[in-house]
């Protein structure tokens, strides 16, 4: 009888620890991603910059590319900048908008991308997507996920708070991100990847049932694993389907109404999951989602992140026009404005309680 298997995509190797950057070189060498150490890397002006000074002296076969923000255009400059140079591999050293930008330019050149995350704020740290600002707003771009993924524990303290608990709120968004995905398929048929749903639930489930907090390195790497699993589950599933429901639907919807005033975006997933989970009825759930997003000092009203009830019900509104064709909570009831305003109303008095 034969054996069926199939290969998962994930990165050669993945180092999440204390001082992981001290040995970069060597781990890059001893993969067989960079044995030169020829390397080309992408850094911000804040922490990718500072790191620099540090870097510089062990990986001496470096050229530095300062990127000036998470803008299509600053992957296509960086894409050009180092086309032709013979580089081993790319390097996206700092947060999420750095390592998309070096996510988007090495698949540009065709060559393989190393993560190293400054701060913990999003899932793709190590997805298959780079998230970039475009003239219409903000678009998701398909790209090969990073070979590698470093995250140094004592870097990532260092990092402003507040980027670190936004991972919090887009690890948790996975389980209702998971509800609409089994939600879709009894009312559609859509197919469900089992291993991508596990391994999403699994890192959702893990951030929101620990107790520990963003000065525990226990906490810090638990919300690392879970943070890179959702992002081998999207490059699983081929899509983004594992993380990103109607919790990212109502992010989006923030994103492209309110482009200036728009607050991080696993603060947004965070409300948008907890709303949704109210809506299918799980109302413990929503009420538990909240609770850890508070304890975790995370927002879970829409006025915490600058934004009014009617603009929080006018984002629900126009949230399923982000994603033509997705299907998910929000497209199941169809609510008209005034339910929507009902059911905020609700959903306040919920967690409050």
């Amino acid at each position: 009888m034969p054996v069926l298997t199939r290969l998962i995509p994930s990165p050669v190797v993945v180092d999440i620890t204390r001082g992981a950057l001290d040995d970069l070189a060597g781990l890059l060498a001893d993969q067989r991603i960079s044995a030169s150490g020829k390397l080309a890397v992408a850094i911000s002006g804040g922490s990718g910059q500072a790191l620099r000074e540090k870097l510089s002296p062990v990986l001496p076969g470096a050229a530095w590319y300062p990127v000036a923000d998470g803008t299509i255009d600053s992957a296509v400059k960086l894409a050009d900048d180092i086309k032709g140079k013979r580089y081993d591999a790319v390097v996206g050293l700092g947060g999420g908008k750095i390592i998309d930008v070096a996510k988007y330019a090495a698949a540009r050149v065709g060559l393989p991308m190393v993560s190293v995350a400054t701060n913990l704020a999003h899932d793709g740290l190590c997805s298959p997507v780079a998230t970039l600002d475009n003239d219409n707003g903000r678009g998701s771009y398909g790209v090969p996920m990073p070979i590698a993924m470093v995250i140094d524990l004592d870097v990532v303290r260092e990092a402003p708070a507040r980027f670190v608990r936004s991972g919090i709120g887009d690890a948790i968004s996975n389980l209702s991100a998971i509800a609409d995905w089994e939600l879709s398929h009894e009312v559609n048929g859509e197919p469900i990847d089992g291993l991508a749903a596990a391994m999403a639930r699994t890192a959702g489930e893990s951030v929101l049932r620990h107790p520990g907090t963003v000065g525990d390195d226990e906490f810090l790497t638990v919300l690392s694993e879970a943070l890179v699993l959702s992002g081998i589950a999207i490059s699983i599933s081929g899509d983004t389907r594992p993380s990103s429901g109607a919790c990212h639907e109502i992010s989006h919807a923030f994103d492209l109404l309110h482009p200036k005033r728009a607050a991080s975006h696993g603060e947004q997933v965070g409300i948008g999951a907890a709303f949704a989970m109210y809506l299918r009825g799980a109302h413990e759930q929503s009420r538990l989602f909240a609770e850890v997003l508070r304890r975790h000092e995370l927002p879970v009203l829409p006025a915490e992140i600058g934004f009014t009830a009617d603009e929080f019900v006018q984002a629900v509104e126009y949230a399923p026009q982000t994603r033509p064709g997705r299907f998910t909570i929000l497209e199941h009831l169809d609510l008209s404005t005034d339910q929507i305003r009902d059911a905020y109303a609700d959903y306040a008095k919920t967690i409050s309680s």
